[in-house]
């Protein structure tokens, strides 16, 4: 099984990081090969007018071997998708979402039918999605829900769990109980899952 790892978070010490390895550490056996991609190295630039155009020809051409899909191919041929990523200002970092437009390419990742809906193309059938909060996540619509859309609605991702950990920086708050708490979460989700294997 490949899965990729696709890690936003910016610090060092990062407790979205630590429940995400905490998830890939469950399947560290000889028939799981995981690739990590840390956003922040990337430097993945926002779509231009002039990208956008170079992209959109190379889609039309079937040409998905040039270099400017890489990302991509990498999406979609992944058998497991895990996003880590912090709760950031009701939503997450900036650099996935400039991800996601890198990877969401039309005959590569989705198609459109002859009515104009999208058919995902991708190989996963699973993405989890990890994050933690220093506060109260006010409603998992925004970050989580726009993930979980796009990888339904776009992808193809039947199975698309949610793993959050929040109130972390709240006065007196138990840290290490809150993230145990969603550390069982994880082990009763790597259980379902080798079930479904």
């Amino acid at each position: 099984m490949d899965i990729l790892h696709i890690d936003a978070s910016v610090r060092e010490d990062s407790r979205t990081q630590r429940l995400s390895q905490y998830f890939l550490d469950g399947f560290s056996h000889e028939k799981v090969n995981i690739k990590t991609l840390k956003l922040a190295q990337e430097c993945i630039p926002p779509l231009t007018k002039e990208s956008l155009e170079h992209r959109t020809l190379l889609s039309e051409q079937g040409n998905f071997d040039e270099p400017i899909f890489h990302y991509a191919n990498d999406y979609a041929n992944a058998d497991m998708i895990v996003i880590c990523a912090p709760y950031w200002d009701l939503s997450f970092p900036a650099t996935l979402k400039t991800y996601i437009e890198a990877i969401n390419v039309n005959g590569l990742v989705f198609k459109y039918d002859d009515r104009g809906n999208a058919i995902g193309l991708c190989n996963a059938k699973r993405l989890v999605y990890i994050t933690t909060a220093g506060g109260k996540i006010i409603s998992d619509d925004y970050g989580f829900g726009y993930i979980e859309a796009i990888a339904k609605k776009f992808h193809g991702i039947k199975d698309v769990d949610y793993i959050k950990a929040e109130e972390l920086d709240i006065i007196g708050a138990d840290i290490h109980k809150i993230l145990e708490k969603a550390e069982n979460k994880i082990d009763k989700l790597i259980e379902k899952i080798n079930k479904d294997e």
